[in-house]
């Protein structure tokens, strides 16, 4: 089902991650996935969704035939992508037009060369042909009642080659009916004031309504965008998290946050923009990536502070290093604890962990030598904030949050002849004024630890049961002395509806392990609200 947008027509946000961005490296979608992108997209209020070229492959042409049953579009017109007429036939007798017109999309973009030397090498036509099938495959199109938008492969390259046969293209789709011609830059290959100076001039020259369509090869995608807005163009075309061929594609999310808070534009329905982390981070898992951490806007150190210079500050106006509130894009603010740390960074943190530190000044130094004290031995707690607080509350209370004592550990790799291994662990501890000996298997000793202290814990505890090791991650130090070295372990527990990260330091990695492991269920059991031990 196709929704009528709730915004005005004069400004399009226009995403192809479902055909464009699926073409990264990687990314490999099913129409499942195409489905649940479409409708995360829908909700974030972007205008039209390319959903793929029907016809091309049948995972497309069943994602057509699905999304019209199965999603309800609220904010979002589908768009079917396909391309001009074969050279030498007509529109309505080309099977691949007509594959356009049973996906029941009402929108649809056509993509068409541009280049001359790709209508004459890659087509294998005349450049007057190569205008006729745009001409034709457009009038046709809209004659069918359809709205059309056509690509213009290629185009800053072909301008630079033969900037009227280039020109003639745009007119052409343009007198023939097409609502938007959008210019490509297909290689990725421009500057920002190279696009705008040629949007500026076809727009001049040829009156049409123009869009872009920018790749990321020169990491100037989103300026490039950008560029072509302030030259005049009116429809911009994106992925979602920059997912594209080669390196990428325009953002979709800094593009559609700088209309919107730095250009003033309202390009989404009111209010959505709020959504935009959330959208981020979800496409990111239906695809199977790691959300970016950097990225701008909605990476989770898109407004992390470490310095404690900028601690200093923010406690007094967090606009001082901050280009937006945060939570205009659903963000958050962080504070980062390290090494670089001050007393403001500390405060800063606490605060943001629920703990008030009270302008304690012995405290809050005490917190932070603990802090540069621990990271000169190789921890670190930017990356794993559970520990920090830990720690937080350790130094608060006088005394650490027990909930358990361990007696003992250990754990055994045993080889076998046949070139097997078993991992098996042991672990003694108390809990509530019992003694608990626990053994358990494991893929690897330190999956077998992680097993051993849940069975020995579960029966005291059973909010465990509930706990999920999600990520690990070992790093090997600079040893002080010849081949010495020290391991960090990072640890990364969920409990369903939300993660938190550990930290564990040592001469071996089993070690270093187990520290992280006893961390990571300490702070499990405190976001369960059990009391801890005495």
């Amino acid at each position: 089902m196709t929704a009528t947008s709730d915004l005005d027509d004069s400004f399009h946000v226009f995403d192809t991650t479902l055909r464009d961005g699926a073409q990264r490296e990687g990314i490999n979608l099913t129409v499942a996935d195409k489905l649940a992108i479409a409708r995360h997209l829908d909700d974030f209020g972007v205008g039209f969704i390319e959903g793929g070229w029907p016809g091309a492959n049948p995972r497309d042409t069943e994602f057509f035939a699905r999304a019209q049953q199965e999603i309800d579009f609220r904010h979002a017109q589908l768009v079917a992508f396909g391309s001009t007429r074969r050279a030498g036939t007509t529109a309505g007798q080309d099977p691949q037009v007509k594959a356009l017109l049973e996906s029941g999309a009402q929108v649809i973009t056509l993509v068409a060369k541009s280049h001359d030397r790709h209508v004459e090498l890659a087509l294998r036509t005349t450049l007057d042909e190569n205008l006729a099938m745009v001409r034709d495959t457009v009038s046709f199109l809209r004659e069918q009642g359809r709205r059309v938008f056509v690509d213009c492969e290629h185009f800053f390259d072909g301008y630079r080659a033969n900037p009227e046969y280039a020109k003639s293209v745009v007119r052409t789709a343009s007198e023939a009916g097409a609502d938007v011609v959008v210019l490509c830059d297909t290689n990725g290959g421009m500057l920002p004031a190279q696009i705008q100076a040629v949007v500026s001039t076809v727009l001049a020259d040829t009156g049409a309504r123009l869009g872009i369509h920018a790749q990321d090869d020169t990491g100037c995608a989103v300026a490039n965008t950008l560029a072509a807005v302030d030259a005049g163009a009116t429809h911009v075309q994106c992925t979602a998290n920059g997912y594209g061929e080669r390196v990428g594609n325009a953002n979709l999310f800094p593009v559609v946050a700088a209309l919107e808070l730095k250009y003033g534009k309202q390009v989404l329905p009111a209010g959505h923009l709020r959504e935009m982390t959330r959208i981020s981070h979800a496409i990111a898992e239906v695809v199977n990536l790691t959300p970016s951490t950097h990225q701008p806007y909605v990476g989770v150190s898109a407004f992390a502070h470490k310095a404690g210079l900028h601690a200093s500050a923010i406690k007094v106006d967090p606009d001082l290093y901050q280009h937006i509130d945060p939570e205009r894009v659903g963000n958050t603010m962080r504070m980062l604890v390290s090494d670089m740390a001050g007393r403001a960074s500390i405060e800063l943190k606490g605060k943001e962990l629920g703990i008030d530190l009270g302008g304690d000044r012995e405290l809050v130094g005490r917190v932070v030598e603990r802090v540069k004290e621990r990271e000169l031995k190789g921890y670190t707690y930017e990356a794993a904030d559970a520990s920090f607080e830990l720690l937080l509350r350790t130094e608060v209370q006088g005394k650490p949050l027990r909930y358990f004592e361990v007696e003992s550990w250990r754990a055994i790799v045993e080889d076998r002849p046949d070139g097997s291994h078993a991992n098996e662990a042991t672990v003694k501890l108390w809990a509530k004024g019992e003694r608990i000996v626990a053994t358990a298997e494991g893929n690897g000793p330190v999956n077998a630890l992680d097993r051993a202290l849940r069975v020995g814990l579960e029966k005291i505890y059973p909010q465990l049961a509930k706990l999920d090791l999600v990520d690990y991650k070992v790093r090997i130090l600079e040893g002080v002395h010849g081949t010495q070295s020290t391991t960090r372990v990072l640890i990364s527990t969920s409990d369903g509806s939300g993660e938190w990260s550990t930290v564990g330091v040592a001469d071996n990695v089993i070690a270093a392990s187990w520290q992280a492991l006893e961390d990571a269920y300490t702070y499990g059991l405190l976001r369960a609200g059990v009391a801890p031990a005495e």
